[in-house]
């Protein structure tokens, strides 16, 4: 039963995954989505920084413009700011308690036979 769902393969896929069980790809899923997010913050960083730039620049000598144009910029500054913070804390957290945050291990978790729980946690060295 084992070699037949080994043999089985979806050509939809990306060969890279193919081989990986669910394990292996949720824990692999969460530093892609971690990248993805500081990825896309950047790029909205960088467009809101120049929509407000282009707002300064526009606003002539009208102080209401300029000072919306300058809470634009100051806003997007905070947004940078916020995310890569968040991220770097999750870092020296991980750095500090040996921990590993941004990946999952499945591995511990077995599923039980019916009449035991449903789910246990394994932990390394235990029967």
């Amino acid at each position: 039963m084992n070699k037949l769902a080994q043999l089985i393969r979806n050509p939809v896929l990306n060969p890279a995954i193919q081989g990986q069980t669910g394990e292996e790809y949720a824990a692999g899923l969460i530093p892609r989505l971690v990248t993805l997010t500081l990825i896309i913050g950047s790029v909205l960083f960088f467009f809101y920084f120049i929509y407000g730039a282009i707002r300064w620049i526009s606003s002539g000598n009208d102080p209401k413009a300029l000072e919306g144009a300058r809470g634009t910029i100051t806003q997007a500054l905070i947004g940078l700011l916020i995310m890569f913070s968040i991220f770097a804390i999750v870092k020296v957290i991980e750095s500090a308690f040996g921990l590993n945050i941004l990946t999952i291990d499945l591995s511990a978790v077995r599923i039980k036979p019916p009449g035991g729980p449903v789910w246990e946690v394994i932990f390394p060295g235990q029967p």
